[in-house]
């Protein structure tokens, strides 16, 4: 066994085992709350509290479902398609966000305040129970962070072999994720078009929209260098990389955001007031699960070409392999 296909599935149960106190937390507070044993969450009924977090552990439950899937046998016998959505999501969610976690801890530390939110919402509730909330949602980024290009490299090869490959097709998610990149970084260094209520803006709020700007563009930057067909002294599997954590963060990010947009927007809470013009945020977060979801069709399309083709086999547009003449 490769020394790296060992770190990986190492980090894969270390993911699960990090997700666990997640779940056994999440599944406390509903039951507690439906018996009335713990309070709601702030500003939310009990029925409501239930349903968002039984959402969560629908979603942690998953969440450890994909990190065993990386790493006991039967993960290879799941449909290819269910393994790289999910993955592709749970990267997104938690990868992405782990430069924000350590940048909120750090300026939070540096002016004597907590930037962690409340979790949904919740009660105030013991540090301890932060603390492993915290635990779960670094733990599960970072082992995914190892445990899937592991597996991804241990079950589809060709992709992290094969050279640049000319795509169709791929410039319009490109220039979409471009766009929602910069407006995203244009809100984070504080931009004015397209907000609505600049009193309401807060440093995690800028510092999310930055990092999630730097992911958008960084996503684009890496597909446009695999797709366009030329060579690049930047190591191929670090610009797969790249695009498959961006595409997954604008889409993870934006298809959670848009439709709790819509909610605040029905429903006009009194504690809620979101900075932005509501038609703006929609917009760009829809803008981004579609650049999202259409990278990602490029990266398929992108592997696809490779494994028809062989590893280390270029192709041309139209998905032909280019065969040259032999020396002899």
């Amino acid at each position: 066994m490769e020394r790296w296909d060992k770190v990986g599935r190492i980090a894969a149960y270390g993911a699960a085992a990090a997700m666990t106190p997640y779940l056994v937390i999440k599944v406390c507070w509903v039951v507690g709350s439906m018996i009335g044993l713990a309070p709601s969450g702030d500003g939310y009924s009990t029925a409501g509290w239930a349903l968002l977090n039984t959402v969560t552990i629908g979603m942690a439950a998953v969440g450890i479902a994909l990190a065993l899937a990386l790493v006991r046998p039967w993960g290879n016998r799941v449909p290819g398609r269910a393994v790289i959505f999910c993955a592709w999501t749970g990267a997104g969610f938690l990868v992405s966000i782990l430069p924000y976690a350590v940048l909120s801890t750090v300026l939070g530390a540096a002016d004597g305040s907590s930037s962690g939110s409340d979790d949904e919402g919740a009660a105030a509730s013991p540090g301890w129970i932060d603390a492993l909330l915290q635990f779960s949602f670094l733990g599960m980024g970072l082992g995914l962070a190892i445990a899937l290009p592991a597996y991804l490299r241990r079950r589809w090869p060709e992709p992290f072999v094969g050279p640049a490959q000319v795509v169709p097709g791929a410039w319009w998610p490109i220039g979409a994720a471009f766009g929602v990149g910069v407006a995203w970084l244009y809100w984070a260094v504080g931009g004015t078009v397209g907000i609505e209520h600049p009193d309401e803006r807060e440093l995690n709020g800028a510092l999310l929209n930055g990092l999630s700007g730097l992911w958008a563009l960084a996503g684009a930057a890496a597909l446009w260098m695999l797709v366009r067909g030329r060579p690049t002294r930047i190591p191929h599997q670090f610009l797969l990389a790249i695009a498959w954590l961006g595409s997954g963060s604008l889409f993870a990010w934006s298809a959670w955001k848009l439709p709790l947009t819509l909610v605040v927007e029905l429903a006009q809470p009194d504690d809620i007031t979101p900075p932005e013009i509501f038609a703006v945020a929609a917009t760009l977060h829809l803008a981004a699960v579609v650049a999202g979801a259409g990278m990602l069709v490029v990266l398929l399309r992108s592997f696809r070409r490779m494994a028809a083709a062989g590893p280390g086999t270029a192709v041309t547009p139209s998905g032909d392999p280019i065969v040259t003449a032999d020396p002899e």
